[in-house]
């Protein structure tokens, strides 16, 4: 077992339910950390970290090694993070204390991720950096690109209580180094989570499975939110399952213009989303709980990447503006 020491830096609820697993999987055979705050910290502490699993009846419980501040953690061989994209930069440095010679850092996250240009060899836009995803370059400068194991999660998850993680479907994760290689630190990766019981794929083109996911996180995400509304209300209004086609368009046209395969057609990820049900998306679990949204990643990054590859994006311009100002609404109230 290559990996002695493990953080999951953001246990929310992806992070929180990775943590559960790998703690009962590896039981003494590596030391599981969590970084988490509030209230879900003090929980964690107290009662431990509690898991429901799709289709279980009762929930698992692991006691794990939390804190909010990563400087009490010893240099860890893996870091994986659970943060959203907006989160990140705040974090970079905390995340940075903890690496060492041969550290990789396995970020799950939605949308286009901070490090997506790293190894890119079909956009053209090799290195390209994008504050807005990296404020002032932090990312960047205290993890290194070269670090990141990409990742993306097909998942669903919730934080139902404090320190109490609950599942929606069993789900899976695609891995990939930015790279496009299938390195031995990836299938070390991939074992690893296999013995925890979390399905896992590899992927050379990591970046076509980000777009393939980005179609329905730009679209279902931010309309949920503007409209409070479950994936399977979503997807029986008919008037907004145009607008939500009409995204995934955009969104399929804008990564084909950097260089990705994005595979599935809008008819078949509309299709797909039909089998959800009745989900909170992350966004809408944000917005209920006044939480700031990861609107820039999964949004703004279309708009923005858009313009780059000249690609038009009327509707998510749109709802760019009316996510933003509902966002800004939404903090000021929580205030």
């Amino acid at each position: 077992m290559p990996f002695k020491t493990i953080c999951i830096f953001g246990a929310g609820a992806l992070g929180g339910a990775i943590a559960a697993k790998l703690a009962s999987s590896l039981g003494a055979e590596a030391a599981v950390s969590v970084v988490a705050r509030g209230a879900h910290l003090a929980a964690i502490r107290d009662n431990g970290l509690h898991l429901m699993e799709a289709g279980a009846e009762t929930p698992f419980r692991v006691s794990v090694r939390a804190t909010d501040d990563p400087a009490e953690l010893p240099p860890q061989d893996l870091i994986i993070t659970g943060l959203k994209g907006h989160q990140l930069s705040a974090a970079a440095q905390g995340i940075g204390a903890l690496l060492k010679d041969g550290t990789r850092v396995l970020m799950i996250l939605n949308g286009i991720p901070w490090w997506y240009f790293h190894r890119d060899q079909d956009s053209g836009h090799a290195e390209l950096q994008f504050e807005e995803l990296d404020e002032g370059g932090k990312l960047w400068q205290f993890i290194g690109p070269q670090r990141v194991i990409g990742c993306v999660a097909h998942q669903g998850a919730e934080v139902s209580k404090p320190g109490e993680i609950r599942l929606s479907n069993k789900g899976h994760f695609i891995l990939g180094e930015p790279s496009g290689e299938i390195t031995a630190d990836l299938r070390e990766i991939e074992e690893l989570l296999r013995r925890a019981d979390i399905e896992v794929k590899l992927s050379s083109r990591i970046r076509d499975d980000i777009w393939s996911k980005l179609m329905g996180n730009a679209s279902f995400n931010p309309i949920s939110a503007l409209t409070r509304s479950l994936m399977s209300e979503l997807m029986a209004d008919a008037a907004i399952t145009d607008q939500i086609g009409k995204v995934m368009k955009e969104v399929k046209a804008v990564g084909e213009a950097l260089g990705a395969n994005v595979g599935m057609s809008v008819e078949q990820r509309l299709a797909q989303a039909q089998q959800i049900g009745p989900v909170r998306t992350s966004m809408l679990q944000d917005l209920l709980a006044g939480k700031s949204l990861e609107l820039t990643p999964l949004v703004g990054m279309v708009v923005s990447l858009g313009r780059l590859a000249a690609v038009p994006t009327p509707v998510s311009e749109t709802i760019l503006a009316l996510v933003s100002q509902l966002d800004r609404e939404n903090c000021r109230a929580a205030k």
